[in-house]
């Protein structure tokens, strides 16, 4: 036989008789780890006369202050709480920001929480936000407003004067802008404590009818 035909041969009868050897030895087939089923986000749907807003919150990005929302929802303390402040954007009227939550009432405030500035954060005031009102850095409690239309001045900014600490961004809304803007449009012949709030106080306000975590 030539020998070229006889080591081809005899390789071919080798991996042959190998094949079954090597194949009882292997180790079976590792199967892959199956993903993590995402967390379903945290959402909360608020309820008006003029229909429902819903907020997704921004829990890893800012758990100070969407704890604390949540702490209001679930005590049930934005039940009969209203939407008093309707600010408009000078010129363009179809822009600005509506404010809601429990005015101080001391029946229902909790305690103020730490401020969570948007350069901790890296959320953006853009529209559909939900932020937490304030005074001071460290005195937000229940008061939150809804943006209609872009604010980048409400982020903070470490290059300003004064304070720079902005507003603590914490949710978007991703159902009901079309309320937010009806809400947006209601009548401020309201008195203000507030110089700054003059011209923007809704009258009658607007209810709050319940506020509950959505699916």
């Amino acid at each position: 036989m030539d020998r070229r035909l006889f080591l081809a041969a005899a390789a071919a009868a080798a991996a042959a008789a190998a094949t079954p050897a090597l194949a009882q030895e292997a180790a079976p087939a590792v199967q892959p780890t199956p993903a993590p089923t995402p967390k379903p986000a945290t959402r909360v749907a608020v309820e008006t006369p003029l229909g429902r807003i819903v907020i997704e919150l921004h829990t890893k990005e800012a758990p100070i202050t969407t704890a604390n929302f949540l702490r209001y929802v679930d005590q049930k303390r934005y039940d009969g709480a209203t939407f008093f402040r309707a600010s408009r954007a000078p010129g363009a009227p179809e822009y600005g920001l509506i404010q809601g939550g429990v005015q101080g009432d001391p029946k229902r405030v909790l305690p103020p929480i730490a401020h969570e500035p948007t350069t901790r954060t890296g959320l953006k005031h853009v529209s559909g936000t939900v932020s937490i009102a304030r005074n001071a850095p460290g005195t937000a409690t229940s008061d939150f407003f809804i943006l209609i239309g872009d604010a980048p001045g409400l982020d903070a900014n470490p290059a300003a004067s004064g304070d720079n600490q902005g507003f603590a961004a914490f949710g978007t809304v991703v159902e009901g802008m079309e309320v937010a803007q009806k809400i947006l449009a209601l009548p401020t012949p309201g008195k203000a404590i507030n110089p700054v709030m003059a011209g923007q106080i809704i009258d009658p306000p607007l209810k709050i009818i319940s506020a509950r975590r959505a699916p």
